[in-house]
C-alpha cells in the first residue's frame, strides 16, 4: 500500500484564477481554479491542434470544470512547469520548451503527453479527494 494512497484538500481558500501546488504521493500537484475566460479557451481549441488530444471535458469534473487538477511534472522530463506562463496561457516548462494551455495540455515543445490528471473525485463542492 502506498502512503498517502489518497489525500483530501479543501479548496475554499483558492481565489479564481489561483494556483497552489500541493503534494500527493511525493509528487507536486497543481490545483487550480480556472476562470471562465480559461475555461471558453480551453473549449474552443480543436483537437487536431493537439499534440495528445483531449477534451477539457475529458480532464475535468462535470459541474466542476473551472477546477484543474494535474500532477505537476513535464512529461518530457519530470521537470516542474512554471504556472501563468508560456504560449497558451498555461504551463511553461523552461527546461527544454514545453509549452501546455490552460487545461495542461501540450500545445509546443519536446513533452509527448499531457499534464497527467490524477484520480480525483469532489467529496463537496470544496473539498477533493485525490487518489
Amino acid at each position: 500500500m502506498l502512503a498517502l494512497a489518497s489525500i483530501e484538500f479543501d479548496l475554499t481558500g483558492i481565489e479564481q484564477g489561483q494556483s497552489v501546488t500541493i503534494k500527493w504521493r511525493g509528487l507536486p500537484v497543481f490545483v487550480r481554479n480556472r476562470t471562465a475566460k480559461d475555461v471558453e479557451e480551453a473549449k474552443a481549441v480543436p483537437l487536431s491542434d493537439l499534440k495528445d488530444p483531449q477534451t477539457d471535458e475529458e480532464r475535468t469534473k462535470v459541474g466542476h470544470e473551472n477546477w484543474l487538477i494535474m500532477i505537476a511534472n513535464c512529461t518530457h522530463l519530470g521537470c516542474v512547469p512554471v504556472g501563468d506562463s508560456g504560449d497558451f496561457d498555461g504551463w511553461f516548462c523552461p527546461c527544454h520548451g514545453s509549452h501546455y494551455d490552460s487545461a495542461g495540455r501540450i500545445r509546443k515543445g519536446p513533452a509527448p503527453k499531457n499534464l497527467v490528471v490524477p484520480p480525483y473525485d469532489f467529496v463537496t463542492d470544496t473539498l477533493v479527494k485525490i487518489g
